[in-house]
C-alpha cells in the first residue's frame, strides 16, 4: 500500500516540498472525484506566489483525501498563495457538502479502504478488534513530500497515537 501511494505522488518534486492534507468526512462518488481532480489540476496549473508560478500538484487519494503539494525549490509559497489553496479546498467543501477540516476524525486503512474513526472511539475500536496495532494509520500531520512518502501510512504502533493509547 505504501509503495502504491509513492507511485501516485509526483516523482519530480523535491522531498522538502510542502504538503497539505484535507480529509473528507465521506468518500466522493466517481463523478465527484473526476470533478475534484479537474479543479485541483486547474488550481495547481495556475497557482502563483507573488506573480511567480508555483510548481504545484493536487489530487484526491483514497476517494476522500485531498493532497496539495508545492515544490518550493524555485518559488516559495507565502501567505497569499497558501490562502488561495485554502480557498479552493473550502470551495470544494461547500460544493460537495463535506467537512474537510475535522482534525478529530482519524483515518485508518481497513481492507484497502479508508475508515474514519472519531478519536474518542479509538480505545473502543482497539478493544473490540476493529483495528489493531498493525492497522495502517493515515498520518495527516506530515508536512513534506519526503515525510509523506515515509510516514503518511504507518502501522498504528509506530504513530503518535501509540503512546496515547499505550501501544508503544
Amino acid at each position: 500500500m505504501k509503495q502504491e501511494i509513492k507511485q501516485l505522488l509526483p516523482a519530480d518534486f523535491h522531498p522538502s516540498s510542502r504538503v497539505w492534507i484535507y480529509q473528507s468526512n465521506r468518500p466522493f462518488s466517481e463523478k465527484e472525484k473526476l470533478e475534484i481532480n479537474e479543479q485541483l489540476h486547474q488550481f495547481t496549473s495556475q497557482w502563483n506566489a507573488h506573480g511567480a508560478p508555483v510548481k504545484g500538484w493536487g489530487q484526491l487519494l483514497f476517494d476522500q483525501v485531498i493532497v496539495l503539494i508545492a515544490d518550493e525549490s524555485n518559488v516559495g509559497v507565502s501567505g497569499c498563495s497558501t490562502d488561495s489553496s485554502v480557498r479552493i479546498v473550502k470551495s470544494i467543501e461547500r460544493q460537495y457538502e463535506v467537512n474537510l477540516f475535522d482534525r478529530l476524525s482519524l483515518a485508518f486503512v481497513v481492507k484497502d479502504k479508508l475508515q474514519l474513526l472519531p478519536m474518542a472511539q479509538l480505545q473502543y475500536a482497539l478493544e473490540k478488534g476493529f483495528i489493531d496495532e498493525n492497522t495502517l494509520y493515515v498520518n495527516n500531520t506530515v508536512l513534506t513530500l519526503g515525510e509523506m512518502k515515509e510516514k503518511w501510512l504507518l502501522p498504528l504502533k509506530e504513530s503518535w497515537l501509540a503512546k496515547k493509547f499505550s501501544l508503544a
